[in-house]
């Protein structure tokens, strides 16, 4: 008798009805403070349209196409992003790569060093780089001394800046990004068998044709998925570019913020977020189909 009522009870345990229960009140928190105002956004992104010529439905997304201070503020956001992207990835691939070859010391020092960034706010680490990149800061003199000779032939001008450029811009956000870059790219090394690496130099093949041959097309879902997760967070990057870009260099995030609270254009920044969430989607799809998600974070 006991041994039946425990058999009800792991029946009734298991019952999808009752997951879906405990699920319940995050899915009505979810709807209420994220689900309907994200519904108002994309309606007033279709609705309110204060630009020149004749209203149309899909008048703020026509702009998109049809102003070009949109469409240059767009193309520098993909450029800063793209660039962005590049030099993360790079320098998380070579301190991941670091990490799954040191020994378990220096492999928990350099884990401790890159969670460090975590630890501090993004307003700190943005505010350090204004002080570092400014005007007679430690980088720019250091820039301006090694570019010296070039100034002198007439092939850079001088002084070079640091602060308020795209270049200043892209150095904050990549030490922002290196941990999300580290963290996935570290999760898929691990899972590399070490082994086939010595095989490969145990028929011949040197150190670097090891590397590039076996090592380097196992790390390639790391790589791809690391690629669109800094792409993706950095389209929606504001601290960093606002303030190492001082309104200079002005993208996505700002623009909205703009649009907002300075040209009470509420269409437009409504139209510009919604772009920017249906290009987050498209990419978190695409990394979806390209790897396993799962494997790729170390949870499986």
């Amino acid at each position: 008798m006991t041994v039946s009522r425990f058999a009800v009870s792991q029946r009734r345990i298991r019952r999808p009805d009752a997951y879906w229960l405990l699920v319940a009140p995050a899915l009505v928190l979810i709807a209420a403070f994220y689900l309907l105002p994200l519904l108002g956004i994309l309606q007033l992104s279709v609705r309110e349209f204060d630009g020149e010529g004749e209203a149309s439905v899909l008048g703020n997304y026509a702009l998109l196409f049809s102003d070009a201070g949109i469409q240059r503020m767009l193309w520098r956001t993909v450029r800063v992003c793209a660039i962005t992207t590049v030099l993360t990835v790079g320098c998380g691939y070579v301190l991941a790569y670091a990490m799954v070859t040191v020994g378990t010391r220096q492999r928990a020092l350099l884990l401790s060093a890159v969670l460090l960034t975590f630890w501090l706010s993004v307003l700190i680490r943005a505010f350090a780089w204004t002080i570092l990149l400014g005007t007679g800061g430690p980088a720019e003199t250091v820039v301006n001394a090694l570019v010296r000779p070039f100034v002198a032939l007439g092939a850079v001008d001088a002084p070079v800046r640091l602060i308020r450029t795209e270049a200043g811009v892209v150095i904050g956000m990549v030490h922002a990004m290196v941990p999300y870059a580290v963290l996935p790219l570290f999760a898929n090394m691990r899972g590399i068998d070490r082994g086939l690496v010595l095989a490969a130099r145990g028929l011949g093949a040197t150190r670097w044709g090891a590397f590039r041959r076996v090592w380097m097309p196992l790390s390639m879902p790391g790589v791809i998925a690391a690629l669109i997760l800094i792409f993706v967070f950095s389209l929606g990057f504001y601290v960093t570019p606002a303030l190492l870009g001082g309104g200079k260099v002005v993208m996505v995030a700002e623009y909205v913020r703009i649009s907002l609270e300075q040209t009470l254009r509420w269409g437009l920044a409504a139209m510009l977020a919604s772009t920017m969430l249906i290009a987050t989607l498209a990419l978190a799809l695409l990394m979806g189909r390209v790897v396993d998600v799962r494997t790729m974070t170390g949870a499986k």
